[in-house]
This record gives structure tokens, sequence and C-alpha cells, in this order.
């Protein structure tokens, strides 16, 4: 009996392993590790606790790599925001403001930092600091040799050297403006002689201001040899800011031929600022199936980000639709749900807000919700919250009524809602409405 007993335990255990060493590697590892003498139900807690473990390690690795992306895109809006201003400064005749800020960026070096460098040199020459411009210059040239700001530069080079480096005064009439206030004229008697002095003015040796100004001038036009002109500029004729303009002015054209010309800007250039511009012409320019083939194969992220919220300020709900059905990344298709309520489509939002499984976007949804103030939106967040298990969904349709300014909501809430720290929330938001709903409800809890 002893020796039965003995081949049986011996026959159990020969089993075990060959079923284990038979199994998938993970499987077996973890098998090994916890055999013998656990049970199935340990087993599997085990393997259970593992998954979770792991599921865990994704989800926070998921939030690490969101979190640095967002602090990118950050940066990116930062850099492109102190450019702005800096440009306006420029505009305003703020010369001095405008040299601090441009010195700042290219310090940043970040990709505006050549055109930062030429524009603080700018500033600095109408300051009459010369010696300093002619230095600015120089590390200009030394550290971009290949910049498209180069001809710019070399041409405000030989400017700044021919000056008498006295102050330029902001109301002193410049040349520059007699000569385009000459061509404009032109453009309105004989548009034929004025265009190749536009051209020559864009191709030459002025500054950036000057052939902006020709660039605005030619696009006022609206000839077909205007048009080829800005796609010239388009392509990458000149200086990257002009590039854009001409972009932006082709949008504005609109016509086949001009988004086949942004089209094949697009296709070629390796510049993300000169291809966000050409989204947003496209947008303008009401180009539906452009932005959905952006929005579904362009590899750059900010790009896809890009070509989905113009498709959704363009009402391009039947493309978000179908991106959305497809997307596996969960940014994008909070991306997605975002241009659903540029689309002003709040009934796609409801449907996310109700059907969705990941409980991030379903939470998004519901915030897009509360921005839109329709009778819908609402009644869809009553029946998401008279329905919703999960404390945080709720919580983000409290904060939906807020953003919606909806007091009478909040109020019916907080004199049903038997969670207190619901409840809690939904007096909170009242207290920042100043409505007379709320206003009300909340004497009375200073009556009971």
């Amino acid at each position: 009996m002893t020796n039965g007993n003995a081949v049986r335990k011996t026959s159990i255990a020969w089993i075990a392993t060959t079923a284990l060493l038979l199994a998938p590697a993970g499987m077996r590892a973890r098998g090994l590790k916890t055999f013998p003498g656990r049970s199935a139900g340990s087993l599997q807690d085990s393997q259970e606790a593992q998954e979770k473990e792991q599921e865990k390690r994704e989800r926070e690795q998921e939030a690490r790599e969101r979190e640095a992306r967002e602090r990118a895109q950050e940066k990116v809006e930062r850099l492109q925001e102190l450019y702005d201003d800096g440009r306006e400064d420029l505009d305003e005749d703020r010369y001095d403001r405008a040299a601090a800020k441009f010195k700042q960026l290219a310090e940043m070096n970040g990709p505006q930092a050549d055109a930062a460098l030429y524009w603080k040199a700018y500033a600095e020459n109408r300051l009459g600091k010369r010696d300093t411009a002619l230095t600015t210059i120089a590390d200009l040239k030394r550290r971009f040799p290949q910049s498209r700001w180069q001809k710019d530069a070399s041409a405000l080079e030989i400017e700044v050297k021919q000056s008498t480096g006295q102050p330029v005064k902001p109301a002193d009439q410049s040349d520059e403006e007699l000569k385009m206030l000459a061509i404009q004229g032109l453009m309105n008697s004989d548009s034929e002689r004025a265009m190749p002095l536009l051209e020559k003015v864009i191709n030459g040796a002025g500054s950036p201001r000057e052939k902006s100004k020709a660039l605005f001038v030619l696009a006022q036009s609206g000839s077909p040899q205007a048009r080829e002109i800005l796609g010239k500029i388009a392509r990458g004729q000149s200086n990257p800011e002009l590039q854009r303009k001409a972009v932006e002015y082709l949008g504005l054209f609109g016509g086949a031929q001009a988004r086949q010309t942004l089209a094949d800007v697009y296709a070629s250039s390796g510049d993300a600022s000169v291809k966000h511009a050409i989204l947003r012409s496209y947008m303008i320019g009401g180009d539906h199936e452009r932005l959905f083939a952006a929005a579904k194969s362009e590899k750059d992220e900010s790009l896809r980000r890009e070509a989905i919220r113009q498709l959704g300020l363009v009402h391009g709900t039947s493309e978000l639709e179908q991106l959305y059905q497809t997307e596996s990344s969960p940014d994008v298709r909070r991306e997605i749900l975002q241009a659903f309520f540029l689309a002003g489509d709040s009934g796609r939002l409801v449907q996310a807000a109700q059907g969705e499984k990941d409980a991030e976007l379903r939470r998004a949804a519901i915030r897009n919700l509360g921005l839109i103030h329709s009778d819908d939106s609402g009644k869809a967040l009553q029946e998401i919250y008279s329905k919703e298990t999960d404390h945080e969904v709720k919580a983000e349709v409290l904060n939906a009524y807020f953003l919606q300014g909806n007091a009478r909501a909040l109020v019916a809430i907080a004199r049903s809602e038997k969670d207190p720290e619901l409840k809690k929330t939904a007096v909170s938001k009242l207290t920042l409405m100043h409505s007379k709903e709320g206003t009300d409800y909340l004497m009375e809890l200073l009556q009971k």
C-alpha cells in the first residue's frame, strides 16, 4: 500500500512536470516557480495577480509616455507663442521688447532659433545697435549654415554695414514703404505691369517685412499669375515665414489648382510647421478629402491631431466617425472626441459617453458634452448619471453640468444624491456659479 501511494505520488509529479514543460514559456515559468506545493486555485490567484501587476505597469508606462508627449507639445506651443509675441512687438515698433524675446527664443535652441536670430538682429539694427546686430548675424551664419534665413541675413548685413549707425525712429517713413505704396497703386491700375515688380521684391534682397507686404498685395489680385507666384513661394523659394504665408493665401484662393499645389508641398516638405499651415489651409478651403487622408495616414502624431481638429472645424463628422471606429490609440481617440465637439456633434459624443468601454474616454466624451449648451446634451448627461456606477464618471458628469452652467441639474443631484462625496462635489460647484437656483438651494442648506 505504501509502495502504491509512492508510485501514485511519483506519477502525479511526473504528469504535472510534463504539463509544465509542454506549456507556453510564460506559463511554464510561472508554473515551475510555484510548483510544487500549491493548489490549482493558488496558481490561478498568483497568475491573476501577476497579470494585474503587468496591466498596472503598462498603464503607468502609457501615462508616462502620454505625459512626455504632452510636455513636448507644451514646449512647442510655448516656443511658437514666444515667436508670435516677438513678431507682434516688431509690428508695433517695440524693438527693445522684440529683441529680448528673440534672444530668449534663440537661447532655447528650438526649431525657430535661426529665425529668432534674424529677427533679433533686425530689431537691434532698428534700435541703432549696429555692432550687436552684426554679431547676431554672424552667430546665425555660424550656427545655421544651411538655414533658409541666410539670404535675408546677408541682405540685412549689407544694410547694417551701409547704415550710419544712427537710431531709426519708428515714425520715419522708409523708402520701402513708399515703394510698396507705389506698387499697390500700380496694381489697382495696371496689374500686369505691377506683378513682375512684386515678384522682384519677393525674390530680392529686401527685408522680410517688405516681402510680406508684397506677398499680401499679390494675394489680393486673385489672378492665375498671382497664384503661380504664390505656388513658388509655398514650395520653399523664400524664408519659412514667407512660405507659411503663401500657403495661407493659397488656402484663401481656393480652387482645384491651389489645393493641388498645397498637396504637392505637403507631400514633399519636411517642415512640420509648413505642414501644419497646409492643414489649416485645407480647412479654409473645406478640403475634407485631404484632411481625412492626413488624419488616417500621417506618421507625425502632432500633424494627425491637427488634421483631426481641422476635420472637426469643417464638420467632417462622417470621416471622424470612421477614424474613431478604426483607431486604437486612446490619445488619438480622445482628440477625435474633441473634434466632435468642434463640429457640434453632440449625438456622437453621447454614444461615446454611454457606450465607450474605456472609462477615461467616457470621461473625455462627457467633458466635451459639457461644453455643448443644448437640451439634448443636458438630457444625455442626466441619463448617464442616473445609470452610472463609476464614481469618477459621475463626478465628471457633475463637472460637465458646471461647464454648461446647468445649476438646476446640480441642485437636483445635490437633493437626491446619497453618496456624501458626490453630494459635496455638487454643492461645491454650485457655490461657484452665482445662479438663482444654486443660491436658493444654498440658503436651504444653511437654514436646516
